[in-house]
């Protein structure tokens, strides 16, 4: 059977352009999206001008360089406080948060990647971290990512690493398949995963998944600077974070399951 053709195309070359800027740290002048989304500057001008006026992008007038606008904000943000993970965990993580002051995460699987809906900041000082809400990464290279990895068949790690190139962020991270089936496997006996500067350098988390029943509904982690790291912090924090798991799985019972 034939797959329905979409309606309206151009929001599918909205989408391209969109996605092409979300990938970027640095505003894109018109022919470099035109050249990565695969469109003509004229497409792409006039499709720009359409985002432009209903927020989605913004044009820098002197260096005629297009990126994101606050226009998406208000959807992302919405979504993003309806998810009822975000709400039965927010209590839990900023508890785990006090007791650590160390900076926590939440975050869902979004097709091969996680996306960040929730982030405690640390009050001490720690090396710049690019996690923000509604960003997202490989999950590979993350202990998030890696622990709701580890809790996959082995015919949807297969196809995960079919489709999924390793490419490395640092030194550290893990671009072999078989190292990372290696270390799946040794999160699934201990329950949790560590990310060691594989995506950021000089920094160090430790996470583990929110599933319950053979669903998965999120993952957490705690990220600190390498150099603040010891044997008896991660000890302690790797206690915390189970305990808070136990606690917040206890609650989706009583949610989606009335137990």
């Amino acid at each position: 059977m034939s797959q329905p053709q979409p309606y309206g195309t151009v929001l599918l070359k909205a989408e391209k352009i969109l996605n092409c800027l979300a990938r970027s740290r640095e505003p894109k002048p018109l022919h470099v999206i035109a050249k990565e989304t695969e469109m003509t500057n004229s497409t792409v001008s006039k499709i720009l001008t359409t985002l432009e006026q209903i927020g989605y992008v913004k044009r820098d007038d002197a260096t005629k360089t297009y990126s994101l606008g606050s226009g998406l904000v208000k959807y992302a943000n919405e979504y993003l406080s309806n998810l009822d993970i975000s709400k039965v965990a927010y209590p839990h993580l900023k508890k785990l948060h006090a007791e650590l002051d160390e900076t926590v995460h939440l975050s869902i699987r979004e097709g091969d990647e996680i996306l960040y809906i929730n982030k405690l900041e640390s009050m001490r000082p720690i090396v710049v971290t690019t996690s923000r809400i509604g960003f997202s990464k490989p999950m590979y290279a993350s202990a998030m990512g890696k622990a709701i990895l580890a809790e996959t068949s082995e015919a949807e790690l297969d196809a995960y690493l079919g489709r999924v190139s390793l490419i490395s962020f640092t030194p550290n991270t893990l671009t072999n398949p078989e190292d990372l089936r290696a270390e799946l496997a040794e999160i699934r006996k201990q329950g949790y995963a560590i990310d060691n500067s594989e995506e950021q350098i000089e920094v160090f988390c430790i996470g583990t998944t929110l599933s319950y029943n053979g669903t998965n509904y999120g993952a957490f982690s705690v990220s600190m600077p390498a150099y603040r790291r010891t044997k008896e912090l991660e000890e302690r924090i790797i206690q915390a974070v189970m305990n808070t798991r136990a606690d917040i799985l206890e609650q989706l019972k009583q949610l989606y399951f009335y137990i």
